[in-house]
């Protein structure tokens, strides 16, 4: 068997995931009439594997800079240009070449660059140029963009669900939410960190069957590998005793905050000025890089590290803090992001996380459509306090909520109240009806106003909002418009859109809940809309927005969402998609629709990467709900 190789490395790459829309942009960029594109981005974020997806297949040629050649006369063109040439013959010798690829472009000899320059100058030949920010650019190459030659792509970090779905991969199976936060925290979108961490902590042995899970975990300090120490480098460089000092203060701190008042201001003023420090609107100091404080805390001394470091019980008024934030959001109906560094340091070093935090934690989560998430931190407080009524719901809500049957039946193992999450178990047994029912009685007349909570803590207007998301609202909009605050309101004006079928105010109330960090309630009321508007256009503008915030919500299938998603395949491969969901393999498939195993393939391919699918497991719910024909 013959694997391809990275570009960069000798290891064998990982499947390549995501970046639907950047590889459209590139391809765009190379048809008819269009002259190239210039793709710039950090070290590490995957710009060459991105450009070699782009052009695979094409008759191109490839150049690339290095820093041993940048003195040499067009070093990076030596094996397409004779031994001598000048930049008049460069460019007519290569005015044939259709497409060329330039990585690594801000190590270009001057020479190399003013070629490259040329040859968007003349626009013959098709360039995709590929420039690593944070290093000298040769003037030539730089204004390829600035000279508005050639567009420029600034390639953004790939989303925390696609590499979710890259560590997946990297893995050999799936690894548990808290997990991948903190792979994704500490990465910031370097994908190369990304799999060097990951490798060291798979072939350390350091991953761990998760608790009532097929997935893995990882829990315990960060390996510092040579990637981690070429990374941390700057901070590790430090040998100034005062400044050495302060930043392995602020790393054992960690994952508190420090005051400024405990440190020598200049100190810190030459910290921050290189970048290794920030401080936030409170005065508090904290290292810059989330891989600062692994790093320093090993290069420590054993004794020095006995000395300095935190333990779980020193957090404890932080993390009440925390909590308590987290409430206030809750009960605010804002659930924008909000920083729980204690939280998930307790997580990373496998201490117990106190269960009352933990569902709260998880409740969060779950407002804001992190199911996957809230399912794993309400396990974590359900490890130390199995019998924890309000973790054991938000299990029970967030594994409904996202169709998934073993861990609705390790959430029915704690046996939460039936009242409390009773309308998502029925929707689990495929009772939408019963759901509804459940939802609109949950609270008497009244009750609700008094400002009175569900035995699990969850505030009345979450409860009764429950109802308007099973397409219940009649029930409850009045009893919603009578809580008192501004957040309830809004709740009540997506029931009264509905009640109305008013498709426009229903996208005005899912861009609202958007803002305020309700993504899947925001998908939920555009999918709404969906049905509600009489303007085609207008209703595929809905789906669109549907879809893209559904696909953020980590394997959300709720009744406003049921076959949504369909719509966004081509009529092909919706054929190809049910067929598969009925049981048929591709060779089944390929012969009753006349068509090829490997065309078949690469519909259902497609088709997984628009539905946020990784397997045929999800493609029954997504064809078998009623609505799914409406949709």
């Amino acid at each position: 068997m013959i694997f391809e190789q990275d570009a960069k490395t000798l290891e064998l790459p990982w499947p390549f995931t995501g970046r639907e829309d950047e590889l459209e942009l590139i391809r765009r960029s190379l048809t008819a009439g269009r002259h190239g594109i210039v793709v710039t981005g950090p070290a590490g974020r995957g710009k060459t594997r991105l450009v070699t997806e782009a052009v695979r297949g094409s008759d191109c040629a490839k150049v690339t800079g290095t820093p041993e050649t940048r003195l040499l006369p067009f070093a990076a063109f030596a094996h397409l240009l004779p031994e001598s040439v000048s930049l008049h013959r460069a460019v007519q010798l290569l005015s044939g070449v259709r497409l060329l690829i330039v990585d690594d472009a801000h190590l270009l000899d001057d020479s190399s660059a003013a070629l490259v320059h040329q040859l968007a100058v003349h626009g013959r030949t098709r360039l995709v140029v590929v420039v690593a920010d944070g290093d000298p650019v040769p003037g030539a190459v730089s204004r390829l963009w600035t000279g508005e030659l050639l567009p420029r792509l600034a390639l953004e970090p790939l989303p925390r669900e696609e590499t979710a779905q890259l560590l997946t991969a990297g893995a050999g199976g799936p690894l548990e939410p808290l997990t991948v936060n903190r792979l994704y925290r500490l990465c910031q979108g370097d994908l190369r960190l990304l799999r060097d961490l990951l490798g060291a902590v798979r072939d350390g042995g350091l991953l761990s069957r998760a608790t009532d899970s097929d997935e893995w975990a990882w829990r315990g300090p960060v390996p510092v590998t040579a990637t981690v120490r070429e990374r941390t480098a700057q901070v590790l460089a430090r040998t100034g005793p005062e400044e050495r000092e302060s930043l392995e203060l602020l790393a054992f701190a960690e994952p508190l905050a420090s005051s400024t008042d405990d440190f020598d201001l200049d100190v810190l003023e030459r910290l921050e000025a290189e970048a290794l420090i920030r401080l936030d609107d409170h005065g508090a100091v904290r290292l810059t890089h989330p891989l600062h404080g692994p790093a320093l805390r090993a290069a420590a001394g054993r004794l020095r590290a006995r000395r300095l470091a935190r333990t779980p019980d020193q957090c404890t008024p932080a993390l009440a803090a925390e909590r308590a934030a987290l409430t206030d959001r809750i009960d605010r109906t804002d659930v924008r992001p909000l920083p729980t560094p204690v939280g998930e340091w307790l997580v990373a070093e496998g201490a117990p996380v106190p269960a009352g935090y933990a569902a709260v934690r998880a409740r969060f989560a779950r407002l804001r459509g992190e199911l996957r998430e809230a399912a794993a931190w309400a396990r974590e407080g359900l490890r130390e306090t199995p019998e924890h009524r309000a973790c054991a719901v938000e299990l029970t809500l967030a594994a409904t909520q996202s169709g998934d049957v073993p861990a609705t039946d390790e959430a029915l193992a704690h046996r939460p109240a039936s009242g409390d999450a009773g309308s998502w178990l029925a929707v689990a047994r495929g009772d939408v009806e019963a759901a509804r029912e459940t939802a609109a009685d949950r609270w008497r007349d009244g009750e609700e106003s008094r400002g009175l909570t569900a035995e699990d803590g969850r505030p009345a207007a979450y409860v009764l909002y429950d109802a308007v998301r099973l397409g219940a609202p009649e029930r409850v909009a009045g009893r919603l418009a009578r809580l008192p605050g501004d957040g309830p309101a809004v709740l009540a004006r997506h029931a009264e859109a509905l009640v109305d079928g008013d498709g426009p105010a229903l996208d005005r109330v899912a861009g609202e809940l958007e803002q305020r960090g309700f993504l899947l309630f925001a998908a939920e009321a555009h999918a709404q809309a969906v049905r509600a508007h009489r303007d085609p256009r207008a209703a595929r503008m809905s789906r669109t927005r549907a879809v893209a915030l559904a696909r953020r919500c980590q394997g959300a299938r709720t009744p406003a969402l049921s076959g949504l998603v369909l719509g966004e395949l081509t009529a092909r491969q919706r054929q190809i998609v049910t067929l598969a969901a009925a049981g048929l393999s591709n060779r089944e498939i390929a012969e009753r629709l006349t068509l090829s195993i490997r065309t078949v393939g690469n519909h259902l391919y497609s088709a997984y990467a628009r539905l946020g699918a990784s397997d045929r497991g999800a493609l029954p719910w997504l064809v078998e709900l009623p609505a799914a024909q409406s949709a």
